[in-house]
């Protein structure tokens, strides 16, 4: 481990799949800063968050516990104040913390501005998503200090699918991105913790123009859906008796041409793009004040998204890879490997006791991460970190009765919908598409069960450390 403490730039995207940079295998991706990334950092190829859902996610990741633990389950509850974030955890032992652009770990609906916990963050440039619904939204801000409203540049023409969004001067990635550099150029001389919380590439799937036109729609790839795949959704995949959509409003997938698929994956790229642009502005302001090699950058998003795949668009109780999996690069040129990638299974709540090994820091009593660090130096297998990851869906967003579990091991996947009969069950090695769902199938009712336990240990397994045990009796 180097002596000297990193400074802490935790990038996180807002629902970004895994197979979305080109370095680790998309063929279509337009991403060379995040492949600039791969190929100087240390790449966790199969990186799962702990709900599907972003503030259940979010929860977990920047407390190192899971999402029922944290008590912060749904999108619109408040964490609990006597949680404790890395953040916090960080700026206690000296370090200057700061945030642009979302939180979530409360409630911000109805013109209510999120509540914060003390949650560390000296600078706090909050804007949990571009639309100016509360005057507290520093982007909002940004673009009234220069004369401008978002109402009067959001006015570019759409479909019911994609939208000509805010030019990319306007953007909040991009004002996400300055405040990002105006707190690096500010704090050379210490060392910091710094969010970069951009909304993108998350729905509505509305780029800036200059971006769409980078990409031949007609080039894109369709979804992955087989035949009948409709027909075979349980009940708790679906909404109002309709899974073809996640939210009211949402995309009615069936009606849906193939230029309608493919424009909304150009679109998503093209989101993915701007970021990775944003993201280029960012390494240039670390190498222009010499605090690149020293600096710990972790780039990495909240969850996946579906993007039509299995025949359903955005988020919900989905424990497909393309909901879960999330791409997850570690780099440090002073502290970690340079240009590898594991395959072993990997946890975001792995992240936070990885920073505090990175950093000197001890272990928070509640984490329930495993530290990923002794791999990123090279002296632990990735392989054996762990032999399965676990996620949740409990009555998290639009899907109100929905309460899910999720064990994956690298071969096998199991899903449990409580207080039903429904599940999923997928042999990964034969199927790793998760097309073919073995849940009813009487052949595969030893397996069924054997896994059935497996997913309760990990419920029991996971279950909450705190608070800690004092004695005997």
């Amino acid at each position: 481990m180097t002596h000297q403490r990193p400074n802490i730039l935790w990038i996180c995207t807002d629902q970004q799949r895994y197979d979305t940079i080109g370095a680790l295998g998309s063929a279509h991706a337009q991403t060379p800063h995040m492949d600039r990334l791969v190929g100087a950092g240390v790449t966790f190829n199969r990186a799962y968050c702990q709900s599907p859902v972003c503030t259940p996610s979010r929860a977990s990741f920047l407390t190192g516990r899971y999402a029922r633990t944290t008590r912060c389950r749904q999108n619109g509850q408040q964490i609990p104040r006597e949680e404790r974030l890395l953040s916090r955890h960080f700026a206690d032992h000296g370090y200057f913390c700061g945030l642009a652009g979302k939180l979530h770990l409360s409630s911000c609906a109805n013109g209510k501005v999120e509540q914060r916990i003390e949650d560390g963050y000296q600078v706090f440039h909050w804007s949990h998503h571009p639309q100016p619904d509360w005057p507290e939204n520093a982007y909002t801000q940004w673009l009234a200090a220069k004369g401008l409203r978002w109402e009067d540049l959001y006015d570019g023409p759409s479909t019911p699918y994609i939208k000509e969004g805010i030019p990319a001067p306007y953007h909040q990635t991009t004002w996400c991105a300055e405040k990002t550099i105006e707190f690096i150029d500010q704090n050379a001389h210490q060392p910091w913790f710094f969010s970069f919380n951009c909304f993108d590439p998350h729905h509505p799937f509305d780029p800036p123009r200059e971006y769409l036109d980078r990409y031949r729609i007609d080039r894109m790839p369709l979804p992955k859906i087989r035949a009948n795949e409709w027909d075979e959704k349980t009940l708790y995949q679906q909404l109002d008796h309709r899974w073809a959509h996640n939210e009211p409003g949402g995309f009615d997938v069936q009606n849906m041409r193939e230029e309608d698929h493919r424009a909304v994956r150009a679109a998503y790229l093209a989101m993915v793009s701007l970021m990775d642009d944003q993201l280029g502005r960012i390494l240039e302001a670390l190498e222009a004040t010499n605090q690149l090699s020293r600096t710990l950058l972790i780039f990495m998003s909240d969850h996946g998204e579906m993007l039509g795949d299995h025949g359903i668009y955005l988020k919900g109780p989905h424990f497909y890879e393309e909901a879960l999996r999330v791409p997850l690069i570690l780099h440090w040129p002073d502290g970690f490997a340079a240009g590898v990638a594991y395959d072993g299974l990997t946890e975001l709540i792995d992240l936070a006791p990885t920073l505090c090994d990175a950093a000197g820091l001890d272990h928070h009593a509640g984490f329930r991460g495993k530290s990923l660090e002794a791999i990123c130096h090279g002296k632990a297998l990735a392989e054996e970190h762990r032999s399965s990851v676990f996620s949740e869906y409990y009555n998290a967003w639009t899907h109100r009765h929905a309460y899910g579990t999720m064990r994956r091991t690298q071969t096998e996947k199991i899903v449990v919908y409580h207080g039903s009969d429904d599940g999923e069950l997928y042999d990964l090695e034969k199927d790793p598409d998760e097309f073919n769902n073995l849940w009813h199938q009487p052949d595969a009712s030893e397996r069924k069960m054997r896994l059935l336990k497996a997913c309760f240990d990990s419920s029991v397994f996971t279950m909450d450390p705190m608070p800690p045990r004092l004695g005997a009796f």
